[in-house]
């Protein structure tokens, strides 16, 4: 007979590991705060992971960080592990192969990162193109059905508008689109909704969690409202002036946070997370005990 120790179900090995991750802009003077500083966690295959923390604390150059995006003037240290194969460091031709294809960015403002002189349909084709081929009708049915995915259903009319003839909500599903057409590990979604109303920021959350059940992928949260992660996503990483300050399962940070500055962000929250039996949901949607 096999011991219980046997027959324990192996934790999956993590999809993205960052490691002691420091970046400076500019000034390599060590007594210039770097934007970075000793950044460490890890996010698991189809796990939805939040970074939560106030503008300027961090979040999106962990994004660039991660993308290989940061700008020449920058510096970094440390790891960025994705799929055991180390990202920090590599060269821009295996990055971009990397990029779009394996890991992916929905945008802050979908209207500003989309070409204004291009049809939507052909800048979510060109994704297909750079990563997968395919002939030109293989590539259009791609389009259809991640379009489909995100319940644009007239696919037609979105295909064939240039972004300034969408409304803001089809535009954030058509960057959920393009980030996803690739069928990508990690989505990295950098304060996707900032600019929408709150029902629309509903919307969109439940959209990113019906996708993310559906094809499993990843997704790494950027935002600086705690009540987007609460129910949404499973763990959260609390940034502060570039540094971790605090990590953990959402459910259990938010309602005993142990760092004052989480504390804080909580406070300034309009309606209190710790008595709230809804917001104190975890990721598989079940209400939590208060």
């Amino acid at each position: 007979m096999l011991s219980p120790s046997s027959t324990a179900r192996t934790p999956a090995a993590p999809l993205l590991r960052v490691s002691g991750l420091t970046v400076r802009y500019g000034s390599v003077d060590r007594d210039v705060p770097p934007a970075l500083s000793e950044v460490s966690f890890e996010v698991a295959p189809g796990e939805i992971t939040g970074v939560l923390g106030e503008s300027g604390c961090g979040k999106s150059t962990l994004a660039l960080s991660i993308l290989g995006l940061l700008p020449n003037d920058a510096t970094a240290e440390g790891s960025i592990r994705f799929r055991d194969a180390e990202l920090l460091g590599q060269e821009e031709l295996r990055l971009r192969k990397v990029r779009g294809a394996r890991i992916s960015l929905i945008h802050q403002e979908p209207g500003l990162a989309l070409s204004p002189v291009m049809r939507v349909g052909e800048q979510i084709a060109e994704v297909v193109r750079a990563h997968s081929g395919g002939s030109r009708q293989q590539r259009r049915e791609q389009v259809d059905t991640i379009l489909h995915a995100v319940c644009l259903a007239d696919t037609r009319r979105i295909t064939r508008s240039y972004p300034h003839q969408l409304s803001g909500g089809e535009l954030h599903r058509v960057a959920i689109a393009q980030a996803l057409v690739c069928r990508p590990d990690l989505v990295i979604a950098d304060e996707p909704n900032r600019a929408l109303d709150v029902t629309l920021q509903l919307e969109l959350l439940h959209l990113l969690r019906e996708l993310n059940r559906e094809f499993n992928t990843a997704l790494l949260f950027i935002t600086h409202n705690p009540m987007l992660l609460a129910g949404f996503a499973s763990r959260v990483l609390v940034m502060r002036s570039g540094k971790t300050v605090e990590e953990g399962r959402v459910a259990e940070v938010f309602r005993q946070p142990a760092n004052a500055y989480t504390r804080l962000l909580l406070q300034l929250v309009p309606r209190p997370i710790s008595g709230n039996r809804e917001i104190l949901s975890d990721v598989s949607g079940e209400l939590l005990p208060t």
